[in-house]
Formats: structure tokens, sequence, C-alpha cells
């Protein structure tokens, strides 16, 4: 039950971004920039790295989402390539404290083939789903068990995206 009256029956951040549409919108924003925007890297990696991130942070709707939204975009047979592995190892660090982030991992990075690019976006999709994670846990957001129902989110998000029509 979450700590507030949200007046929506919405789970996790998608009943808090319709709670305060005037925060929500800007939230819903960055995620549409991070996760769909112009990248080096695909919409499947860096939904690969929130999921990543969120079930570190072991925020189980972010988690449970962001894999389906991965797994929406990557081929069926996908593996991740020692370059998102790095970046997922990076990504991870963020997760600790964003000092955790070392130039060993960077060069690790960076050897596997990631650009400064890569780099700079992975660092901000972990920050971003860090803040994202203690949102939705913070206010004991509610979380489906049913796998059918991210597969039915993935669905949306992938052909419409984080905005939600005004």
């Amino acid at each position: 039950m979450p700590h507030i009256e949200l007046d929506n029956p919405l789970p996790g951040i998608s009943g808090l971004l319709a709670y305060r549409p005037e925060t929500g919108r800007p939230l819903s924003e960055l995620a549409e920039v991070l996760l769909r925007g112009p990248s080096e890297l695909s919409r499947g990696e860096r939904e690969s790295i929130a999921a990543h991130v969120s079930e570190l942070n072991q925020c189980k709707f972010c988690a449970s989402s962001h894999a389906a939204f991965a797994a929406a975009q990557l081929p069926e047979d996908h593996e991740h390539s020692p370059k998102l592995l790095a970046l997922l190892d990076i990504a991870t660090a963020v997760t600790d404290s964003g000092r955790a982030v070392t130039s060993e991992l960077v060069a690790a990075a960076k050897a596997a083939g990631a650009s400064d690019v890569e780099v700079h976006d992975t660092v901000l999709i972990a920050a971003a789903f860090c803040m994202f994670n203690r949102y939705v846990d913070g206010l004991a957001t509610w979380a489906p068990d049913d796998p059918a129902a991210y597969a039915a989110m993935a669905d949306r998000i992938v052909t419409q995206g984080y905005i939600a029509p005004r």
C-alpha cells in the first residue's frame, strides 16, 4: 500500500507521474531522452542498463518493467557484448556511489569499444535510475506480480515512448 493516497490505480512510477503531472512530465521527458533519444547505445542496451540498476537497487517495478522493455527491443538470442558488460560494471559502481566509478572501469569499457558518449550515457542512466528507484520505493508504490502486465507495458513503451499524451 503506497505511503500516500495517489488517487489512481496505476502501479510503480506510473501512479506517481499521474499524481503530480507537474513533476511527472519532466521525469517522463528525461526517461524518453535517456532511453529512446539519439544515442550510440541501442534502446535495448539502454533499457538493459536501467533494468540492471533497478535490480541492484531491489526496485521490483522498475527492474521488471525495464527488463521487459529491453527484451522487447533486443533480438531473442541476444547476449550482452563485452562492451555492454563493461558498461554494466560502470552502472553497478554508480549504484554504490558516483565516486565508485574508477578510471579503471572507464578504461576497461573503452578497451571493450565504448566511446566517451556511451560512458557518459551509462553513468547518467544509472544515476537517473537510482533516483527513479528511490522515488518508486520511497513512496511504497505497488508492482504487478504477473509478467504479462510488464509485457503489455513494453508494447506501449516500444511503440509510444515514455511521454504520455496530454
